[in-house]
């Protein structure tokens, strides 16, 4: 496989349109000069700025006096400690700089405006599987990739472009925040591909006006670092500037094709495994990025595909990286190392198949999350009650019966751990965390003392699960369940029964989630805030709700009306299904029956 295309150019600050639509104002050069054409674009220039870094370092004592002075470093009298003489190469004259170096870099032209972000799904398939890839299989993407991209290539063989590359290839230390990409503007010149590689690498030199996103850059620096790269950079990381001949939008066009196939379409084991129709599998993937895009897909769930796909290929380099360090016949240490990074990249590579199944496209994939066993009853037979508060008083206790076994604890999460089948779960009012209820496992009753505004439980954001349970019958009662950063349901109920007892529950990602098999009762509760339905349903389970708000939920950012009406309760894939609502009019679900 071409390794040459993969790596992702920084997304651009600045956004711009395609000329030719309605109320676009397009510049226009003469064609065939990129000089004219990067004049004329100075008045819609994007913004610069100076930045402070340490550079690395140039040639000669006039190269690096530029640079610091560029940069806003301080000179070698502050920057060389007390008593440090100057080095030989200091002594040399102070050269003097030309007077064009002495000037700030001008605002990089805007780029070509994203051609794809206005093409609907359709339109996406019919590009990459009939006009790109043609039906070709997996191990030829990268030469139908390549023979696309050659075609448009030979529209135009000059054109002024932005190149946008790390910061690392310029800079030893900086701030990443205030540099997320080095932009210059070159003049680039494609040549004919003699292979298929060289095709994603292009000629550039350095245009003119000198222009960058980082006002005091020097400019000597940029051209030696050129030099060194023999004036040969990645084709990808280069954007076509606006305000040229109308070829050029469509070699954009073709980049953009090419870097998102790269970003988001390919997979490294499509090649090593056998496909009978590689354009279907690209096509689900398509499908999986627009429902990402218009919200189908809930953002919190989007966020954990991503960062599951990036742990993947972060885990296939690190095994590169590691086989590479072994000189000789591997140790057993090594090799049972590289084995558990293997096994490591094989799981994460079933978890994003899984992701791109159809039927698991609304929450990913449910896989149980409790592996904790159940403890039952106490040897002994009694029951605990567990008083949560940071001190425990007479009139906390006044209402149980005197032959109550009590333990008071000040932390939910040391009550919930020492709780066995049938204990209750007493809570005062207080905020509280508490990672174990993501491991119910006992039937067990916790409830709340007091207002139920006033006794909140937050998830921990570091964690993919809230309040998760497989126990036969587990009762909350007159709690607040705020989801932080979470990305499962903010009740899971994986098995079992539960019941929501005047509870209020503000989502952040999707809503109550019953599995397969499991039944809900909800009662006199507060649902908001998911981002899908309040209350999943999916298919065998079982869920009666009575005199609850859902509101605020199903916040869908999409235009499609056909996608905004899940409501406050979705049914997945139902042969038959029952509800029975209010006769008042009111919009409360009283039960709803699945089979």
């Amino acid at each position: 496989m071409a390794s040459g295309p993969r790596p992702a150019a920084p997304d651009d600050s600045v956004r711009t349109t395609s000329p030719g639509r309605r109320g676009d104002k397009v510049v226009s050069a003469p064609t065939g000069d990129p000089a004219a054409a990067a004049g004329s674009l100075k008045r819609t220039a994007s913004p610069v700025r100076s930045v402070v870094a340490s550079p690395r370092p140039v040639k000669g004592r006039a190269g690096r006096e530029a640079a610091r002075r560029r940069l806003q470093l301080p000179p070698v009298s502050q920057a060389e400690g007390p008593g440090e003489g100057p080095r030989e190469e200091d002594e040399e004259p102070l050269l003097s700089e030309p007077e064009e170096d002495d000037a700030e870099a001008r605002p990089l032209p805007p780029v070509c405006g994203s051609p794809m972000r206005g093409m609907w799904r359709d339109e996406k398939v019919a590009l990459y599987c009939d006009e790109v890839l043609r039906g070709c299989n997996a191990e030829d993407a990268d030469d139908a990739m390549t023979k696309y991209l050659s075609e448009k290539l030979k529209l135009k063989d000059k054109w002024l472009g932005v190149w946008k590359t790390n910061p690392e290839l310029f800079f030893m230390k900086y701030e990443e925040a205030s540099i997320p990409f080095v932009g210059i503007l070159v003049e680039v010149t494609c040549k004919p591909c003699p292979s298929s590689s060289s095709c994603f690498n292009v000629t550039v030199s350095i245009a003119e006006p000198f222009s960058s996103n980082i006002a005091n850059i020097p400019r000597n620096l940029v051209n030696e670092i050129l030099e060194e790269l023999e004036h040969n950079v990645p084709l990808l990381e280069v954007y076509p500037v606006e305000g040229q001949d109308s070829d050029l939008h469509d070699i954009a066009l073709a980049l953009e094709v090419v870097r998102f196939f790269y970003d988001f379409l390919w997979r490294d084991w499509d090649d090593e495994e056998s496909c009978e129709n590689y354009a279907a599998l690209i096509e689900e993937r398509i499908n999986l990025w627009c429902d990402i895009q218009d919200g189908t897909i809930p953002g919190p769930i989007a966020q954990r595909f991503k960062k599951t796909l990036e742990k993947y290929k972060n885990k296939r380099v690190e095994l590169v990286e590691y086989q590479s360090n072994i000189k000789e016949d591997p140790s057993a240490a090594e090799a049972v190392e590289c084995w558990k990074k293997y096994y490591e990249i094989v799981m994460l590579c079933g978890l994003l198949k899984m992701w791109e199944d159809l039927r698991l496209r609304v929450h990913g994939p449910f896989f149980p999350r409790i592996l904790r066993r159940r403890k039952g009853k106490r040897d002994f037979g009694k029951t605990i009650t567990h008083i949560v508060a940071k001190v425990m008083t007479t009139d906390m206790v006044k209402d149980l019966s005197s032959d109550t076994l009590l333990q008071q604890h000040d932390d939910l999460d040391l009550a919930l751990d020492s709780c066995y089948s049938g204990d209750t779960v007493v809570i005062f009012p207080g905020e509280y965390q508490a990672v174990n209820l993501a491991l119910l496992t006992d039937d067990i009753i916790i409830k709340g003392i007091g207002k139920r505004e006033e006794i909140m439980i937050t998830s921990e954001p570091s964690h993919d699960s809230f309040v998760v349970s497989k126990a036969d019958n587990v009762k909350l009662m007159h709690l607040s369940l705020i989801q932080q950063g979470t990305v499962d349901g903010i009740v899971v109920v994986e098995s079992g029964h539960m019941t929501l007892e005047n509870c209020i529950l503000k989502c952040e990602g999707t809503g109550v989630c019953v599995l397969t098999g499991a039944a809900l009762t909800i009662t006199d509760s507060e649902i908001t805030g998911a981002q899908g339905a309040g209350v999943e349903l999916y298919p065998g389970s079982m869920a009666i709700l009575e005199r609850n708000e859902i509101h605020h939920c199903n916040n869908l950012r999409t235009s499609d009306i056909s996608k905004s009406t899940l409501g406050g309760v979705n049914m997945k894939n139902f042969e038959q299904h029952f509800i029975t609502v209010a006769g008042d009019g009111n919009v409360r679900i009283l039960e709803v029956k699945t089979g």
